[in-house]
C-alpha cells in the first residue's frame, strides 16, 4: 500500500511549485493525487532564506507574495558607461523565499490532497510499483514512505563531470540608508565599476525597495568561493566608493553559491523516481537563475501526472541554449571573452526584452543569431570547435 500517489522531496521553490499545481484547484477533481510534501525538520539540511528574481508577462501566480517589481535594468560598463532598458511588456519580479513558503503553506492548508511532513530523507530506491524513500523524523525515529511518483529536489552531493563549472557566488546585505539614495524604479543588474579578481568576473547587484532601502550585493563569477571578510570589503567598497550611500544600517544579508555548469543533469535516478529543481538541471549555466525554469518544468511534471503518463520531467533547457551556455563559460573560463565587456555590450545593442528571453530560452532560432552577433565571434567560434574535444571533468578538476 503506498503512503501517497506522489511524494515530493524538499520544500523549497520545487518542492512547493509541484505541489501547488498538482493541487490547483482548477483540475478536475478525477485528476488530482493525493500529494505528500516531506520537508527536513528544522536545522541544517534546511537552506536559509533567500531571494529569487525571474520575469515574466503581466500578473502571475506569485504576485500577491512579490517583495518588488521593476520595469527598467541598468547595467553600468567598466568604464562607468550605464545603459538603461525598459523591460515591457516583461516585468522583473522579486520573490522573498519566506514570503513564497507563507504563501505556499496558505494555499495549500486549504487543499486536503496535499500533506505535509517533516522527514530527513536518507534513502530513495525503486520498488515494484513505485519507489521506497526511507529516513528519520524530527526525533530521530525511523521512517519509511511508499509512492507511485517521487519528486526529490535535494542539493546533489557533488556536481556531475563538466567540461566547464564556474561558480556564481555572492554575498548581500540589506541596508537601510540614512538619505533617500535608491530610484525604486531600477534594478542595478549589473555594475562592473568593481575591481576584476585575477579569474573570472565581479558586479555589484541592486535592487532596490524604496528611496532608503535595498538589497546589494556583491556578485563573482569564479572557480573559488571567498572568505565572508572579503565579501564583506568588497561591499563596503561598493557602497561607499562606487554607490556612495553614505550612513547606512544592515539589517539582514544574504549569501549563496550557484554552480554554472555545462554539466549533464539527470532528470531520473529510476523508473518513478525524478529529480526537480536545481538539482534537475533547472539553472541556467550562463546566468544562474533558475525560478522561471522550476516554473515551466513543474507546469509540465503536473500535466502528465494529471493525464497518467509517465511524469519524466522536460529539459529545463533547450539543448540549443545548453550548447551556447557551454560555449560562453568555456570563453569566460578561459579569458578569451571579457565577461564584463561582453555583458555590458549585449545590454547595449540588444533591446532588454529580447535580451531576457533569450536568456531565459524564449527567443527562436533568427533572434539567437541576432544577439550572437553582438558576441566577439573569433574567440566564441574557437571555443565551440574545441569543446567537443575536452573531456568532462569531475568539479573541481585535478
Amino acid at each position: 500500500m503506498n503512503d501517497a500517489d506522489v511524494v515530493i522531496v524538499g520544500a523549497g521553490a520545487a518542492g512547493l511549485s509541484l505541489a501547488l499545481r498538482l493541487s490547483a484547484p482548477t483540475a478536475a477533481p478525477a485528476a488530482r493525487r493525493c500529494v505528500l510534501l516531506l520537508d527536513a525538520p528544522p536545522g541544517p539540511l534546511r537552506p536559509p532564506p533567500r531571494t529569487w528574481c525571474y520575469w515574466e508577462r503581466g500578473p502571475g501566480p506569485y504576485d500577491s507574495a512579490l517583495t518588488a517589481t521593476w520595469q527598467r535594468l541598468r547595467v553600468h560598463g567598466p568604464t562607468g558607461r550605464a545603459t538603461v532598458g525598459e523591460t515591457v511588456p516583461l516585468r522583473y519580479k522579486m520573490l522573498r523565499s519566506d514570503a513564497f513558503e507563507a504563501f505556499a503553506q496558505g494555499r495549500l492548508a486549504e487543499r486536503p490532497a496535499v500533506r505535509r511532513r517533516e522527514m530527513a530523507v536518507e534513502t530513495v530506491r525503486s520498488v515494484r510499483g513505485g519507489a521506497e524513500l526511507l529516513g528519520t523524523d524530527a526525533g530521530g525515529a525511523p521512517v519509511t514512505v511508499r509512492a507511485r511518483w517521487v519528486f526529490d529536489s535535494r542539493p546533489l552531493a557533488g556536481l556531475p563531470a563538466a567540461r566547464t563549472t564556474l561558480l556564481q557566488h555572492f554575498r548581500g546585505w540589506f541596508v537601510r540608508t540614512a538619505r533617500p539614495v535608491f530610484d525604486p524604479t531600477v534594478v542595478e543588474l549589473m555594475d562592473f565599476r568593481v575591481p576584476r579578481p585575477a579569474h573570472g568576473l565581479a558586479f555589484g547587484y541592486v535592487l532596490p525597495t524604496g528611496p532608503h532601502e535595498a538589497l546589494v550585493e556583491y556578485t563573482e563569477f569564479s572557480r573559488a568561493v571567498l572568505s565572508r571578510a572579503a565579501y564583506d570589503a568588497a561591499l563596503r567598497a561598493y557602497t561607499e566608493d562606487v554607490l556612495r550611500l553614505g550612513p547606512l544600517e544592515v539589517v539582514a544579508t544574504e549569501s549563496g553559491v550557484i554552480p554554472m555548469t555545462d554539466a549533464p543533469f539527470a532528470r531520473t535516478t529510476g523508473a518513478s523516481v525524478f529529480r526537480i529543481g536545481a538539482a534537475g538541471g533547472a539553472t541556467r549555466p550562463s546566468t544562474g537563475y533558475t525560478f522561471a525554469a522550476v516554473q515551466r518544468q513543474t507546469r509540465a511534471i503536473a500535466a502528465a501526472v494529471r493525464a497518467g503518463r509517465r511524469p519524466l520531467p522536460p529539459p529545463a533547457h533547450s539543448a540549443r541554449s545548453r550548447a551556447m551556455d557551454a560555449v560562453l563559460l568555456r570563453a569566460l573560463d578561459t579569458g578569451r571573452v571579457d565577461g564584463a565587456e561582453f555583458f555590458s555590450r549585449l545590454f547595449e545593442r540588444v533591446p532588454t526584452p529580447r535580451l531576457l528571453r533569450f536568456l531565459d530560452g524564449g527567443t527562436g532560432l533568427y533572434e539567437d543569431l541576432a544577439v550572437g552577433l553582438h558576441a566577439p565571434v573569433r574567440p566564441m567560434l574557437r571555443t565551440a570547435a574545441e569543446l567537443p574535444r575536452l573531456a568532462r571533468r569531475p568539479f573541481p578538476a585535478p
